[in-house]
């Protein structure tokens, strides 16, 4: 079966961040915000911004915050939670929070959910990990609840609500998009599944990570059925890394020593995951695991990524720091111009409009040329030679 193909394929950005620690936080956050807009000039679609409060590389701790500024500086890209941790908060006063966001959006918010990715934020909070998971679904099933207009009872063993009604409903009808982080547990893509909402496939770089999407993404649907529930591909992100230059030497270059940096810092370094003795970035680039190289290879890219998962409706990508500001604006503005078109409907027009005028060029063309010729004649003067070669080479 071939893979499923959406008439617009949708592109953004996923916005943990990461900063290497020791850059000033404040010209970072601004410098997020500052590529938000970038983003926004060249009509990408969306941007997920992180909560993490711990380690020290993803600093920001409010993704409502950056919604409610970025929603300021831009007209169009859509702005989400890239994720709440749901079990750092109240349901509750989080939906509520959402929807104060999907009216000063004018309904560009999204709401991105999961159980808390880093261990050391829950640690800091008292948080069992074990209980993560199920304390993420339960406060899904409150907030979905909500976002409908449902008066809310609820009582677990770490929130309450009693009469639990929004006094303001949502701007976006039913609701605001909502998607679910998945890594590699069945988790996040069974509670999607089981909510009918979307799937943040937020690990597909890592080393297998793309085909493990896809296999999350037929739990979405197995659960959805199960609880009748309809799910869509077009509702399906899945998240890569990517840095494309004019040259795929040049490309490679600008972020082979950052892009390893940050594997064996971060990863190694800060969280005791190292990446193994057989990592190398040409290795990562060779297997899929990142789009480096010129828009031709990011093209091909796409089309295996299509392949690999089946297709989905939004393709995000990691927002890093591997080369210089510059380059990572050039990097963008490529995809922008050379990449999107190819998978949202435009490309094809434009070429097929050029190819079909350069095949009937000599009967199109022929008649204005004769005119030119007539006039000179009529007014007595010689058609320049020049002008007469290009006049025939322009009938070949």
């Amino acid at each position: 079966m071939p893979p499923y193909t959406p008439d617009r394929l949708n592109f953004g950005i996923f916005m943990a961040p990461f900063h290497r620690p020791g850059d000033n936080p404040t010209l970072a956050l601004e410098r997020d915000l500052a590529l938000i807009e970038h983003l926004d000039r060249l009509d990408f679609d969306e941007a997920w911004f992180g909560e993490h409060h711990s380690a020290g590389w993803e600093i920001i701790a409010s993704p409502e915050v950056m919604i409610a500024a970025a929603s300021q500086r831009t007209r169009r890209i859509r702005l989400g939670t890239g994720v709440s941790s749901l079990p750092y908060h109240h349901p509750f006063i989080l939906a509520d929070r959402m929807v104060q966001l999907d009216h000063l959006s004018r309904g560009r918010a999204m709401l991105g959910v999961g159980p808390g990715a880093l261990t050391s934020d829950a640690w800091q909070m008292g948080i069992d990990p074990l209980t993560q998971r199920p304390r993420m679904d339960e406060s899904l099933t409150a907030i979905m609840a909500l976002f409908r207009g449902e008066t809310v009872t609820m009582e677990t063993d770490w929130f309450s609500l009693r009469d639990a009604r929004l006094q303001v409903a949502p701007y976006s009808k039913p609701h605001m998009p909502v998607a679910v982080a998945s890594s590699f547990s069945p988790a996040g893509p069974t509670a999607a599944g089981k909510h009918g909402v979307g799937m943040l496939s937020v690990t597909a770089s890592q080393p297998g990570g793309m085909t493990n999407a896809a296999w999350n993404w037929n739990i979405v649907e197995e659960t959805a059925a199960k609880h009748g529930q309809t799910v869509s591909r077009d509702n399906w992100r899945v998240l890569i890394s990517m840095h494309l230059a004019d040259s795929r030497e040049e490309a490679m270059n600008d972020v082979r020593e950052g892009c390893t940096h940050f594997y064996t810092s971060y990863f190694g370094e800060t969280l005791g995951s190292p990446v193994g003795a057989d990592f190398t970035f040409e290795g990562m680039v060779e297997t899929g695991g990142l789009i480096v190289g010129t828009p031709d290879d990011a093209i091909a890219a796409v089309e295996r990524i299509f392949e690999i998962t089946g297709g989905m409706g939004t393709l995000l990508f990691n927002a890093h720091e591997w080369t210089t500001w510059e380059k990572t604006l050039h990097s963008y503005d490529l995809w922008a111009r050379y990449v999107a078109p190819r998978f949202q409907g435009q490309f094809a027009p434009v070429q097929s409009n050029r190819d079909w005028v350069s095949g009937h060029r000599a009967s199109i063309f022929a008649p204005a040329q004769a005119a030119i010729g007539k006039a000179f004649a009529d007014a007595g003067i010689e058609i320049p030679k020049e002008m007469l070669e290009r006049m025939n080479r322009g009938r070949s």
